[in-house]
């Protein structure tokens, strides 16, 4: 018997950009799928009309692609084999699965008004159940008032479950969880607009697509026997599902959009000037751990060392700093040949000048714009008031009467440190304003040497 090729995905609605909450479930399932040698898909689940964003669908992805998590197929690289990777392309395929399971007795049709389901509601609060389970039995009208409804296509369809049975997975990430049909009601899917309802529409896709393993966030628990029901009445065979814990501020609160101290969209990063693997390789540790407790990573040892045991059960918080350390410690480490690549050195220099610029402020930075926003001081150098004090006049001095190079301008600060008996920030905060007319900085003689000598002199009034 031929293995089953790995198959997973990331199904988003084109309702936004690109959340860290999906671009993390995106993530691990991408790693698992690359680290079994199959296919990351991103399909399309945009059956939600009113919700939908111009473009949101385009944003996504290539959000995704910018992340690094890079699909195998989706709705701007279809596989023919899956035909459509848009829910909204398969309402056909959707409505001939139902009227099946309606000819089986697996589902039926409920004419429930808006309000009628009010009361149903009402009725069970009333009596003190906390969550609420449609019955199928509760509406009371007559044969000619349902051929109304039905004529005029009010009516919902609803799954018929079993009484009493029970569901059960390993899941990749908790274990065995259990769920009874008892505790879950007939639910919605297909609503009286036409539409499929998700439960129903993702098991149609995961099953079409052949996917193997779904990975997801914990919030999807309580759909899972919904649709394990789905499954079941087709006596398709279930993907292996993993849900993963959610994210938190530092606070420990799962992260609200209304929380602003933390970017939560992959598109501010992109747009701040983030490195995208930094973000990649940060999402990585969120829930997941190395098995030598490594932080940072190229992407290929994070895929082949991925294990998805290693998942948290724990929920994980969102450090910006840690996120900032991550993207810093990249930048720091990049090469400059490869370190050009990603900001705008446009400045009338050589190339010797702009390595030594990027080497002197990459330290330090955060991000590409950052290092590239200190770029302004020898693109338009200022004209300040002169800073006069011993040991300025000093430094002056001694600097005029040496060539022109990095070396000089670090002996020059030691003769002054030695001649004046002036150290520390005594010594190097006055020469700093004085020559770059900035408090704080890199290294500060390759920062002056940057300048070039007739910058410099006129500003130390030589």
């Amino acid at each position: 018997m031929n293995k089953k090729r790995i198959r997973t995905r990331y199904a988003p609605s084109p309702t936004g950009y690109l959340h860290i909450g999906g671009a993390r479930s995106a993530l691990f399932g991408y790693l698992f799928a690359k680290k079994n040698n199959g296919d990351f898909v991103v399909r399309t689940e945009d059956t939600d009309i009113s919700r939908n964003v111009k473009d949101g669908e385009n944003s996504q992805i290539k959000n995704l692609i910018w992340l690094g998590i890079i699909p195998d197929e989706s709705a701007l690289n279809p596989n023919p084999k899956y035909k459509t990777y848009r829910q909204s392309e398969k309402l056909e395929r959707y409505d001939f699965l139902i009227n099946e399971m309606i000819e089986k007795g697996d589902a039926y049709y409920a004419y429930d008004t808006k309000e009628e389901l009010e009361e149903q509601h009402k009725y069970f609060e009333e009596q003190g159940v906390a969550s609420f389970r449609y019955k199928r039995n509760w509406l009371k009208i007559s044969e000619k008032e349902k051929e109304k409804r039905h004529n005029s296509k009010e009516y919902s369809i609803r799954i018929a479950l079993k009484k009493n049975n029970w569901y059960s997975w390993k899941d990749i990430v908790r274990g065995k969880i259990s769920i009874n049909t008892d505790d879950i009601g007939d639910f919605v899917i297909r609503k009286q607009d036409g539409y499929p309802t998700y439960n129903f529409a993702v098991v149609v896709d995961d099953y079409d697509m052949e996917m193997t393993h779904v990975f997801r966030g914990e919030e999807h628990i309580s759909n899972t026997p919904k649709q394990l029901a789905i499954y079941d009445s087709f006596g398709w065979e279930a993907p292996e599902f993993g849900h993963l814990t959610i994210i938190t501020n530092m606070d420990g609160k799962k992260l609200s959009k209304r929380d602003l101290e933390t970017k939560q969209f992959i598109e501010q990063y992109k747009g701040e000037g983030y490195y995208s693997h930094a973000i990649f390789n940060f999402l990585t540790l969120l829930g997941w751990t190395h098995p030598q407790a490594k932080e940072v990573m190229e992407k290929k040892e994070i895929i082949d060392s991925f294990d998805p045991k290693r998942l948290s059960k724990s929920s994980s918080k969102f450090n910006m700093d840690k996120m900032n350390w991550f993207s810093k410690e990249y930048i720091q480490n990049m090469e400059y040949s490869n370190l050009k690549k990603f900001i705008n050195l446009n400045i009338n220099k050589e190339e010797e000048w702009k390595k030594i610029f990027i080497e002197t402020f990459k330290k330090g930075s955060v991000t590409f714009k950052e290092l590239e926003k200190k770029l302004n001081i020898y693109k338009n150098p200022l004209k300040g008031k002169k800073t006069f004090n011993e040991v300025v006049k000093k430094f002056s001095q001694i600097l005029s009467n040496k060539e022109w190079t990095i070396e000089n301008i670090q002996e020059s600060i030691n003769e002054t440190k030695i001649i004046t008996g002036v150290k520390g920030k005594k010594l190097f905060m006055p020469i700093r304003l004085a020559t770059t007319f900035e408090e704080h900085g890199p290294e500060l003689h390759k920062a002056i040497w940057l300048f070039g000598k007739e910058i410099i002199m006129d500003r130390l009034n030589v």
